[in-house]
């Protein structure tokens, strides 16, 4: 959603780069440049207004003219601004003390309520909660079955006494809901309300019903991130109208600006509690505004990816897996490798992965042409394997190569691709997995808490070869005297003569040393 924003923030600061200090020319130009970027965004105008105010005075500061890096310092602002208009810290839900705890989400028809109420259901069902949606959304066709449905595949109980489509009273319904929560001993309601193609007063006062008749503890804002400016306008309509407590923001994973995104909790006050971005029932979660700045500046999110990763990958197998890696638990296989790989695809699509990692952004074009479709083929030539195969690799010869490559549908070309890469990525893995540093570089010292050997001591140099001693024992002697008058001889040098050259005559070479005239002076 935030790309032409990156890119834009991302080739202004690149102007800044090699300066030493930065001109007041070179701040102006710099905000005149932020400021376009964020008005492409279709950021809400007093919000990059003071936005860009907040950046120029900062710049103009003493954290910015006494910095070693004036340009880090700069961009080190923009996202501590970015943050602030956000709204600064992470907001995370108010639980009743007593009784359950309700939630009422409004908003317009479109904006995906329904669907982020079961989002939502989920989302606080792996937090430890028993929550029930509650159908009262009654105006809309079919709402009332969507929401069964969905609330049937995160495997949430749903409140629907009427069916919808004009028929029943959803204040009814809600205040019927909180008997039904407490009678089943669930700790959290959902109230999927009814919205309007636009702001009418009929919606407005029916949320405000539901609102007095629940006495909800959170009443959410879900509104549509890729509807712009119009998002705050209606933002602000319904916390004259109805109030809530913060914003959702659904389908971030559009091709919108993101304008609404950076405006809402500025202009409302509101901060910006959930974020959805994605289909799936999985992609939702709280929205941190430190982490948004820092995707925005193609900083990556490092933390949202690590969070996904401990809840999806298997802790015991990625255990086995790394001992398998260190030698330990036998051999890394193919088999092995399959796992690791459908392990990471949980985590969801390798572009919007690869996206949480700094510095992508420059590599977005490739990223959005990934074939997701990949991992399948690849999936497929393993599985056309044998298990002695998939246990050792190298087995595999040109016939059971064309075998493979007929069983799945693939070329061979295909089949030695995979082998080939394979074996390539796990030496890496070990050598990294051993603390033993990157490949074909003896010199480095292993990983940091990975483990590894030290690096070897510098081996002393070999000593040269003497001179040949004779066999006949009368030779030698006569060697062995010559060697003593040698020695004797080169008394002068407090080191000896190693080498049997002559003695050097010090005095006399200092006198024939020819220095620079004006080198006297450094020897004082």
């Amino acid at each position: 959603m935030f790309a032409t924003l990156s890119d834009r923030l991302a080739d202004t600061f690149k102007n800044l780069r090699g300066k030493g200090r930065l001109s007041e020319a070179d701040i102006d130009a710099t905000a005149r440049e932020i400021r376009i970027a964020l008005l492409e965004a279709d950021v809400a105008l007093p919000v990059v207004k003071e936005f860009v105010a907040a950046v120029k005075e900062r710049a103009r500061g003493e954290e910015v003219s006494q910095a070693l890096n004036p340009a880090q310092q700069v961009v080190k602002i923009v996202n501590e601004e970015l943050v602030n208009i956000l709204g600064g810290e992470t907001r995370r839900l108010r639980y009743a003390k007593s009784g359950p705890t309700v939630i009422m989400l409004a908003g317009l028809q479109g904006a995906g309520k329904t669907t982020l109420a079961a989002k939502l259901a989920l989302w606080l069902k792996e937090q430890g909660r028993s929550p029930m949606l509650v159908a009262a959304d009654l105006q809309r066709p079919n709402a009332v079955n969507q929401l069964q449905v969905n609330g049937e595949r995160v495997g949430v109980t749903v409140f629907a006494p009427e069916p919808g489509n004009g028929v029943g009273d959803p204040v009814a319904v809600s205040r019927a809901a909180i008997e039904e929560a407490k009678r089943t001993l669930h700790d959290t309601v959902i109230v999927d309300t009814a919205g309007r193609l636009g702001v009418d007063a009929e919606m407005m006062q029916q949320a405000a019903d539901i609102r007095d008749a629940v006495q909800p503890d959170e009443v959410l804002f879900v509104v549509d991130a890729m509807i712009g400016q119009d998002a705050v306008v209606t933002a602000q309509a319904f916390l004259d109208g109805v109030g809530y407590d913060g914003v959702v923001l659904t389908k971030l994973d559009g091709d919108a600006r993101g304008g609404a995104a950076l405006s809402i909790a500025s202009i409302t006050g509101k901060p910006v509690m959930f974020a959805s971005n994605g289909e799936k029932m999985t992609d939702f979660d709280l929205f941190h505004p430190d982490r948004m700045a820092s995707r925005i500046l193609d900083m990556g999110d490092v933390m949202t990816l690590i969070e996904q990763a401990e809840k999806t990958f298997d802790a015991e197998q990625a255990a086995k897996a790394a001992a398998k890696l260190t030698g330990e638990g036998g051999e890394f296989t193919l088999d092995d490798f399959l796992e690791q790989m459908q392990q990471v695809r949980k985590l969801g699509s390798m572009s919007k992965i690869m996206g949480m990692l700094p510095g992508m952004g420059q590599f977005r074009d490739q990223l959005e042409n990934f074939d997701e479709r990949e991992i399948d083929r690849i999936q497929a030539i393993i599985q056309s394997m044998t298990p002695a195969e998939r246990a050792n690799p190298k087995i595999i010869d040109g016939s059971r190569r064309a075998r493979i490559a007929r069983g799945s549908g693939r070329q061979v070309s295909d089949v030695n691709q995979l082998v080939d890469r394979f074996f390539e990525a796990r030496k890496m893995m070990q050598t990294f997995a051993k603390g033993g540093g990157l490949p074909g570089m003896p010199g480095m010292p292993g990983m940091p808490g990975m483990g590894g050997k030290r690096a070897k001591a510098k081996q002393a140099p070999k000593k040269g070869k003497g001179k040949r001693v004779s066999g006949n024992p009368a030779k030698a002697a006569q060697q062995a005297a010559a060697q003593k008058e040698k020695a004797a001889a080169a008394g002068s040098n407090p080191f000896g003569n190693p080498n049997g050259a002559e003695p050097v005559d010090y005095e006399k070479a200092a006198a024939a040393l020819d220095l620079p005239k004006d080198f006297s002076k450094f020897l004082k």
